[in-house]
């Protein structure tokens, strides 16, 4: 690690309040009928977040749904609490995932590395299938914002390698 990534770093902040939004009509679905659901890859994250020394200030599941989406993301850009969120699941290609295409405009600055290195990742645990994955990260208003697959593997991969070491050094330049 260089010298200026190490004072980056150094000067970054040692706790950051996260947001976590797992994007799952199914899940969404029901929850409205009032049943039980499971949200493996969302307990998974917070569990990984928290372990971290971090805090989850909003957990929520909602619909692979525009406008759903679209109001979770403005109400995280206008928190002033927030520092970073993960929006889990719709990041593949079927025509019901649209978490990109729905995140991306409210990014006022993308990390194109973060999918790269996701990607990477994922073909040594997956192989070629890493292709399928449009992972992203940004940031907006001083927060950092991810987008990861909704798998328990590809958030693990995500969290753990990349978002935890790398969040409150995102969150750090976003606010200069």
């Amino acid at each position: 690690m260089s010298e200026s990534t190490k004072k980056h770093k150094a000067t970054a902040p040692t706790q950051i309040n996260f947001a976590i939004l797992i994007c799952s009509t199914s899940r969404y679905q029901q929850l409205q009928q009032g049943a039980e659901t499971t949200d493996v890859s969302g307990d998974l994250i917070e569990t990984l977040i928290r372990n971290a020394g971090h805090k989850i200030l909003l957990k929520k599941i909602i619909a692979d749904d525009k406008n759903q989406i679209q109001e979770a993301a403005k109400s995280i850009l206008e928190s002033p609490i927030l520092n970073a969120a993960i929006f889990c699941g719709g990041t593949g290609i079927a025509p019901s995932d649209i978490t990109i295409e729905t995140v991306t405009p409210f990014l006022e600055k993308t990390l194109p590395g973060f999918g790269e290195i996701f990607r990477r990742l994922s073909y040594e645990k997956v192989g070629s299938a890493a292709l399928l994955s449009r992972a992203i990260a940004g940031v907006a208003k001083g927060k950092a914002i991810f987008c990861i697959p909704g798998s328990p593997d590809a958030a693990r991969v995500a969290v753990e390698m990349l978002i935890l070491p790398e969040a409150p050094h995102i969150v750090r330049h976003a606010r200069e």
